[in-house]
């Protein structure tokens, strides 16, 4: 497979990665054959990139955390939570449980895995891969810090659930100018009187856009008066705001090198340095299928990941066509001298 623009996506070829609405169910299937159609429907709905099938690159392994069952399960139970939460309508903590715990299991079951988040991202699901992929990425950093089950759990369904109050109605006649009225207040005030949750969850959603230097609201607390958890959140949800096209005024999705670059020139005065070096330990810079030229001039693609070494993966290189075909690997963790030096995007 190979990660490129959905611009340069032709007729006929096949998709690589399947596509799903916001409810966990099917848009376009993995190895469906697209059509001008479909390739039309997917700009509109507002995907940028795609992974698509390559004969030459058939053997790439997508290493992935989450199983399509667990993706779709935690989908589902975050479209019920908030069309719940919007309608003012009581929801069930049990289901939140429910699908956090099929969501740690397979993170415990693949924790050597490098993380590529390649989900393909839609105007349509957006909100709830946000929310799918903020609590993976936090469950990941906190089992590399240590965290033991039951905080795991108590992390993960915070960040689940760190804009929760997103779907909540403002009251009528409220000033969202002021603080007590900010997303991360409103989700709070719900957590909080939820009794089979921790209190700690609660606070993960009032403090993941806390900043290390008092910068940061609702409250402007910093350092130390910043619990963990949403230190983690706040890592978590900057990295896929960014390649997502988020809320982070960058204007663009970045690639995922761009957005490990951000986040540690945020180092300290924005984002915990501890949490931001755990992070870069369990991120693939350049995920799987991604082209890059090297420092060589050759043109390649990323074809596999090195635990521990994210930044010098193994590249692939092919010349020719037909019979005349040159291809061979270099893999980055071996040839010290040799660095990616631009991605084709």
């Amino acid at each position: 497979m190979r990660f490129i623009s959905v611009e340069d996506i032709e007729q006929g070829q096949y998709l690589g990665r399947t596509v799903y609405s916001s409810n966990g169910t099917v848009l376009l299937s993995s190895g469906v054959q697209l059509t001008v159609y479909m390739i039309n429907t997917l700009k509109r709905i507002g995907v940028t990139m795609l992974y698509i099938k390559d004969t030459d690159f058939g053997d790439i392994q997508m290493d992935e955390v989450l199983s399509e069952s667990t993706k779709g399960q935690v989908f589902r139970e975050m479209n019920e939570l908030h069309e719940a939460v919007r309608s003012g309508k009581e929801w069930s903590t049990k289901k939140v449980f429910g699908g956090v715990d099929a969501l740690l299991n397979d993170v415990l079951n693949h924790k050597d895995v490098l993380l590529q988040l390649t989900d393909i991202r839609t105007a349509d699901n957006a909100q709830y891969l946000h929310a799918v992929n903020v609590c993976l990425i936090s469950s990941m950093i906190g089992l590399n810090m240590g965290l033991g089950f039951s905080q795991l759990k108590d992390l993960a369904v915070g960040a689940l659930l760190h804009d929760m109050g997103k779907s909540i109605p403002l009251p009528e006649g409220a000033d969202e100018d002021d603080m007590k009225n900010h997303h991360t207040w409103r989700g709070f005030e719900v957590l909080k009187h939820k009794r089979e949750f921790n209190l700690l969850i609660a606070h993960t959603a009032l403090q993941h856009h806390e900043r290390m230097d008092g910068s940061g609201v609702p409250r402007g607390l910093m350092g130390e008066e910043i619990h963990l958890y949403p230190k983690i959140v706040a890592v978590a949800n900057r990295y896929d705001n960014l390649i997502g096209g988020g809320s982070e005024g960058t204007g663009r999705a970045l690639l995922p090198h761009e957005a490990c670059e951000s986040l540690m020139a945020s180092s300290e005065h924005e984002l915990d340095h501890e949490v931001l070096v755990e992070f870069t330990r369990i991120v693939s810079v350049y995920p799987n299928g991604t082209g890059v030229r090297l420092s060589t001039k050759e043109n390649g693609v990323v074809v596999q990941q090195h635990r521990g070494l994210p930044g010098r993966p193994v590249i692939r290189i092919i010349r020719g066509s037909g019979d005349d075909l040159d291809v061979k690997e270099i893999d980055l963790a071996v040839e010290t001298t040799v660095f990616i030096e631009a991605v084709l995007a």
